[in-house]
Formats: C-alpha cells, sequence, structure tokens
C-alpha cells in the first residue's frame, strides 16, 4: 500500500500508512502561506479491502466549517467523480471506502489540471471568433492568458470573465469551460446574440502556478490575488497585475470573478453595494441579472450568500468590488459550493464538474438579458 500525490495538483503527506483501516495523513499548507485545505492524492492498495483515511489537523484549515457536511471526491478512472462517506469529529476529517479496484484517486473537489487548461485554449483558439493572447508570466513562468471572444467594434459592450484566483476552486475553470462551449456554439441563438452585442475577455485561469502546486488560495509566492487588486505588483501578483492593466486598455461593462465557496452549499452571487460610488443604475443592474439567473437555473439562489457590505465598506481590494469601482460597471463574484447545492440535491455526485460547466452555460442566458443596459 502507498499514497503518492506528486503530480499535478497533488497534495498531501502520508503520517503513516501500514494498515488499511488506520491511514493517517495531513495537507501540505499553500507556499509561504497558513491557508491549506485542497487536497489530491493517488492510493495504491489491495481491492475489494475497506479503507479508512484520516485527515489529521482539519480542524486548523482555512475553513474548517467546509468540513461539515462535506463528502470526499473519488475517481478510478480520473474522469468520472463520485462522492464517498465522509465524517468530520471537529478534529480530524474521515474518508471511508472499499476500493472496487487497485487505485483510486481522492481529491477535495474534481481537479481542472494544467494539460487541460491548455486544451481548452487551444481548443477555443480553433474558433473563428477567437484571439489567444498571453499577457504575461507567473512566478513560476507559466503563461497568463486571456482569450478574446467576438470582433471589438464601436457600440459593443466588454464583458470580462476571470476564474480560479484561488487555484482550489477548481470548479471555477469548469464554469468557464461550460460557458465557451456555449459561446463558441455557431449554433446557439443566445452565443449569436451576445457576440453581436459584445466582446469577451476570459481568462480562464488566473493562478496556474497554484494550481499545479495544488495550492488551496494562493500563488506561488503565498499570495492571495484576490486581496491583490487595489495594488498588484509584478513581483508578487503578476497575475493581477497584467490583467488589470488589460482592462484599463479594454475598458469593462461587466465583469464576473467565478469563485468556491467551502461552506455554504449553494450558488449564489455577491455584489458591490459596499462601493463608494455605488448607484440606483448599479442596483437595477444587479437585480436585473439575478432575476434572470433565476429563471435561466434552478441551480441559482438568491437566499443564502455573505453578509452585505455596509455602504462605504467594500474590500476594494477584492476583484470585483474593484473591478466595479474602477470602471462603474456591473461586477459580480460568482460563488459554486465544495458540497452539494442544497436547494436541488444530488447526494452521489453533490456538486460536480458537469454541473459546473452547465451553470456556466446557463450564466450566459442572464448576461444576454443584461448586455443592453449595461451602460
Amino acid at each position: 500500500m502507498f499514497i503518492s500525490s506528486h503530480f499535478d495538483s497533488g497534495n498531501i503527506e502520508v503520517v503513516r500508512a501500514e494498515q488499511a483501516d488506520d491511514i493517517r495523513l495531513r495537507i501540505r499548507k499553500d507556499n509561504q502561506s497558513d491557508f491549506f485545505q485542497w487536497f489530491h492524492f493517488k492510493l495504491f492498495s489491495q481491492a475489494d479491502v475497506t479503507h479508512r483515511l484520516i485527515i489529521e489537523g482539519a480542524n486548523t484549515a482555512a475553513y474548517p466549517d467546509g468540513w461539515k457536511g462535506y463528502q470526499a471526491m473519488a475517481s478510478y478512472d480520473r474522469e468520472h467523480w463520485f462522492r464517498v462517506d465522509t465524517s468530520y469529529d471537529g478534529e480530524n476529517l474521515t474518508i471511508e471506502h472499499t476500493l472496487e479496484q487497485e487505485t483510486i484517486y481522492f481529491a477535495y473537489f474534481v481537479p481542472y489540471s494544467y494539460e487541460r487548461h491548455l486544451d481548452l485554449l487551444q481548443a477555443a483558439q480553433q474558433s473563428s471568433w477567437v484571439e489567444q493572447e498571453v499577457l504575461g508570466q507567473t512566478l513560476d513562468g507559466r503563461d497568463i492568458t486571456v482569450l478574446r471572444v467576438g470582433e471589438p467594434a464601436e457600440g459593443k459592450k466588454v464583458i470580462w470573465l476571470t476564474a480560479r484566483q484561488h487555484p482550489g476552486e477548481s470548479m471555477a475553470e469548469w464554469f468557464i469551460e461550460g460557458a465557451l462551449h456555449r459561446l463558441l456554439d455557431d449554433d446557439d441563438g443566445v452565443a449569436r446574440l451576445l457576440l453581436n452585442k459584445a466582446v469577451f475577455y476570459v481568462v480562464p485561469n488566473m493562478n496556474p502556478d497554484g494550481s499545479v502546486r495544488g495550492h488551496l488560495r494562493t500563488n506561488a509566492a503565498g499570495v492571495n490575488l484576490n486581496r491583490e487588486w487595489q495594488t498588484p505588483s509584478v513581483e508578487q501578483s503578476p497575475e493581477v497585475y497584467y490583467v488589470r492593466a488589460k482592462m484599463q486598455q479594454t475598458g469593462v461593462d461587466m465583469y464576473l470573478d467565478i469563485h468556491g465557496d467551502e461552506a455554504i452549499p449553494y450558488n449564489f452571487v455577491a455584489g458591490c453595494e459596499g462601493n463608494p460610488s455605488y448607484s440606483k443604475r448599479i442596483e437595477t443592474l444587479e437585480n436585473a441579472f439575478k432575476t434572470a439567473l433565476l429563471q435561466a437555473t434552478p441551480e441559482f439562489q438568491t437566499e443564502f450568500g455573505y453578509e452585505l457590505d455596509a455602504p462605504g465598506e467594500a474590500n476594494l481590494t477584492v476583484a470585483s468590488a474593484n473591478v466595479g469601482e474602477t470602471f462603474d460597471c456591473l461586477a459580480f463574484t460568482v460563488e459554486m459550493p465544495f458540497k452539494d447545492n442544497d436547494g436541488i440535491a444530488h447526494p452521489e455526485t453533490g456538486w460536480s464538474d458537469v454541473r459546473s460547466q452547465q451553470f456556466g452555460y446557463d450564466t450566459l442566458a442572464a448576461i444576454l438579458a443584461v448586455v443592453d443596459n449595461l451602460r
């Protein structure tokens, strides 16, 4: 029996692994950071034997409330993922599973590999609508890439989508894959109308270094990119620095920053009500978008989410608040669960890669509903 995490987005440390019913593990912290919660590892052992894997110190993870009601994900083929029996005792997270084959992968959520990321960029580039641009390099030397979808023209709105500022929130890139799939479908009426009215700038992965390193929340330097939007730097946060510089060139009429939330078992959005320049116009646009998204998919809801910011008290280091304030535009953080969407639960898979893709696909209809009124 052995456990490995020496692969793309792998993360686990083995404390003890001699007995199948008492495997002891710990999650490695992000580099130069105290954040940790993402895990991804492979177990090789004996089939038809029940294994008990105990992740020690789960209560000191970044979001210990995220373990309550959480079920870990597993896969035998790395394509189809399912939930496995998982419990949390307030200190340790315990995964129990009887192996059907000799090897199995476990992960905090369905991984989105760097190779798949590169494939997504190249597949999108095959469309005549798409131009790929490398804005700069990360600290580990990876490309910071934006896809321009549609032809810029006078009167067209400019819509930005970014994902995976927090690399462990892999559902965000699955969301982007679903959105791109629809946006690049020449036979889809929503996509054709949108590209007549708007040009999209899409960053599928804002944090490729953290993604490959198996980080939860930070880049290679241990920096939380979603707290860098007021004063990004090439030395600490080049990912934000170069994307924000490109936004200054293009302007922004609408912005969605895609994330995952560890604790809240629902899909929801967080707006800009705390921004100093928040106005009736932005409030009206926010309400119109939320209403349209409610109509587009039952996976969305507005009852559960974050507490609203008091007027003038938004954290302008956060992407959606900063972009909304800088460009006086409609801007949201979109959050998806690591657990399940309790409003429309699916216990076998919980919230999943497939549902994340569909949510991205469906969100385009809500964008279409507001695009004419963005300015």
